[in-house]
C-alpha cells in the first residue's frame, strides 16, 4: 500500500452542510456526527491515515438505506458503507468527507432453506453469528477470513480466507443480492437457483465492488453441509520452499484438503510466544480435512506421504476438537502475535497471490528480500491458493522507515506481477493498493472506469476506492 495514493478529494462543503440536518431530522439518534463517532467509522487496520466522514448513519431497513441514498444523490454527498471495519486497504476512508452508512444493525437472517443448501441474510450478519445460528440445521457457511467480518463487507471485498482452498471465496459462495442504487431503488441482481444464463452476472460485478457501485442490502449465500469427520494438524519442513513444494503437490495430485496454510520461522516463533505453543521454530504447514472417517483417514495419509518426500517431521492427524480448535485458534491470531514481536512498530499487512507453481518461488524470493533488508516480517499464507501475507514491523514516524517499507511494498507486487499473479488475493484495493491495480490492468481500467460511471454517475459511492479520487 502507499500513502500518496491517501489524498483527500474535494469536498462538497454546500451540499453536506445542507445534508446532514436533514439526515439529523429523519433519523434522529441513528444519525450521529460526534468526533469520536466519525473517527471509529475512519478507522483502518493498516498504518494508513484516516480520513473522516462528516456523519454516520446506522440504517436498520432497506427503506432507511434508500432514504440516506437519495438524500445524499440530492445534495451530492459522498456515501460510504461500513461494516465492521476489519477492511485492510483503507476501504472505510473518506477523502472527500461524507455520510459513513453503518450496517450494524441489519443484522438479520432473513431466510435459510435447509433443502437447498442456501440462506438470505442482511448485510451486518457477521460470519459467527451466521454459523452460530446454523448450528441445529447441520450446515455451515464455510468463507473465514479470520477476522469476524460482516457478510456484506465480505461480499464488497470479494473476502476469502483458510478455507477458500476447498470452498471457494466470496465469488463462489454468493448467489444473490440486492442492492440499492445511485438513484435510490433496490435491485435483485438474481434469484436462488444454482446456475442462470439470463443476462449480465451482475451479482459477480457487485461481490469484490468495495461498495463503489452500490449499497448491498441482502445477501443469498451457498451453505456446506457440517463434514461428518474433521481432522488436522501441523507439520514441519526443513525449508520454506520444501514446505511450498509439499502444498504444490498436495494440490495437483487433486487431494481436496481444506485448509493448508503456511507459517515461516519467523511467524512460527511469534504464535509459540504468543499463544504458548511449542512448534519447532521451522517453516510449517498447518492442514484440515473434511469428510467421512474413511475420506480423512485416506487424506492425511496421502499427504503425509508426500510431507515426508520434501523431508518434513511425521505429520500426524487429530480428530480432537479441542486440540484442532487450539490449532486453529493460534492461525487466526497470527496478526496479533506478529504485532507482538514489537508492540512499538507499526504494523504493515499485505498480501499478494500468485500462481501455485509459482508459489515457492516467490515465497522465497520475498523472504530474501525480507533477511536483505534487515525487516521484521512474518510471512503467513493460504497457501494452497498461491495466497500469502506479509506484515511489516517498522516505525511509521520515521520517514525512512516509511520509505523502506513503501518500497519494499513495490518489489513485493512487481514480484507477483511478473510471476504472472496478482497485487491482492483478498485484501481488495482500497486506497492502498490504486498504484498496483494500475500496474496490473491497465488495459482494463478504462473498461471499470466506464461501468463505475455508468452505475454512480455523480461518484457518490465510496469514491477513491479502486480510482484515485
Amino acid at each position: 500500500m502507499a500513502r500518496k495514493d491517501v489524498i483527500d478529494g474535494k469536498r462538497n462543503e454546500a451540499g453536506i452542510a445542507a445534508a446532514l440536518p436533514i439526515l439529523k431530522q429523519r433519523f434522529g439518534d441513528r444519525f450521529q456526527t460526534g468526533q469520536s463517532f466519525r473517527e471509529q467509522h475512519s478507522h483502518t487496520t493498516t498504518y494508513l491515515q484516516s480520513q473522516l466522514p462528516d456523519g454516520v448513519v446506522f440504517v436498520e431497513q432497506t427503506a432507511d438505506v434508500q432514504e440516506v441514498v437519495r438524500i445524499c444523490a440530492a445534495h451530492q454527498v459522498p456515501i460510504v458503507a461500513f461494516g465492521t471495519g476489519s477492511s485492510l486497504e483503507g476501504q472505510v476512508n473518506a477523502p472527500s468527507g461524507g455520510i459513513s452508512v453503518d450496517f450494524s444493525r441489519m443484522n438479520r437472517v432473513l431466510e435459510v432453506n435447509a433443502e437447498d443448501l442456501d440462506c438470505t441474510v442482511e448485510p451486518g450478519v457477521t460470519r459467527e453469528d451466521l454459523n452460530t445460528y446454523l448450528r441445529d440445521t447441520g450446515l455451515f457457511f464455510p468463507i473465514d477470513p479470520g477476522a469476524n467480518a460482516s457478510l456484506g463487507g465480505m461480499t464488497a471485498t470479494r473476502a476469502s480466507g483458510t478455507n477458500a482452498v476447498r470452498y471457494g471465496t466470496m465469488k463462489d459462495n454468493v448467489l444473490a443480492l440486492t442492492v440499492v442504487t445511485a438513484d435510490g431503488e433496490e435491485i435483485r441482481t438474481a434469484h436462488r437457483a444454482r446456475k442462470s444464463s439470463a443476462g449480465y452476472d451482475l451479482t459477480r460485478l457487485f461481490v469484490g465492488s468495495e461498495g463503489t457501485l452500490g449499497l448491498i442490502t441482502s445477501i443469498t449465500l451457498r451453505l456446506q453441509g457440517i463434514p461428518a469427520k474433521i481432522g488436522g494438524g501441523v507439520c514441519a519442513f526443513p525449508t520454506l520452499e520444501d514446505a511450498c513444494n509439499a502444498v504444490i503437490m498436495t494440490i495437483q495430485m487433486g487431494i481436496p484438503v481444506a485448509r493448508i496454510e503456511l507459517l515461516d520461522e519467523m511467524q512460527i516463533r511469534a504464535c509459540n510466544a504468543y499463544s504458548k505453543l511449542s512448534y519447532p521454530e521451522r517453516p510449517t504447514l498447518f492442514v484440515e480435512f473434511h469428510g467421512t472417517d474413511e475420506m480423512v483417514a485416506l487424506q492425511s495419509q496421502q499427504f503425509a506421504e508426500i510431507a515426508a518426500e520434501f523431508g518434513a517431521d511425521a505429520f500426524q492427524c487429530t480428530a480432537n476438537a479441542e486440540e484442532r480448535a487450539q490449532l486453529w485458534k493460534a492461525r487466526h491470531n497470527a496478526y496479533w502475535a506478529s504485532r507482538a514481536l514489537a508492540p512499538e512498530l507499526a504494523a504493515l499487512s499485505t498480501d499478494v497471490c500468485v500462481p501455485i507453481s509459482r508459489l515457492a518461488e516467490c515465497v522465497a524470493e520475498t523472504q530474501s528480500d525480507i533477511r536483505q533488508h534487515g525487516f521484521l516480517a512474518p510471512i503467513v499464507g493460504h497457501a494452497g491458493d498461491g495466497n500469502f501475507h506479509v506484515l511489516l514491523l517498522f516505525d511509521d514516524k520515521d520517514p525512512k522507515g516509511v520509505a523502506e517499507a513503501e518500497a519494499f511494498l513495490e518489489r513485493l507486487n512487481g514480484r507477483a506481477l511478473a510471476m504472472d499473479g496478482t497485487c491482492t488475493g483478498e485484501h481488495g484495493i482500497g486506497q492502498g493498493k490504486i498504484s498496483y491495480l494500475r500496474q496490473e490492468l491497465a488495459s482494463a481500467l478504462p473498461v471499470m472506469r466506464a461501468i463505475k460511471a455508468s452505475l454512480d454517475p455523480q461518484d457518490l459511492f465510496n469514491p477513491g476506492k479502486i480510482f484515485r479520487v
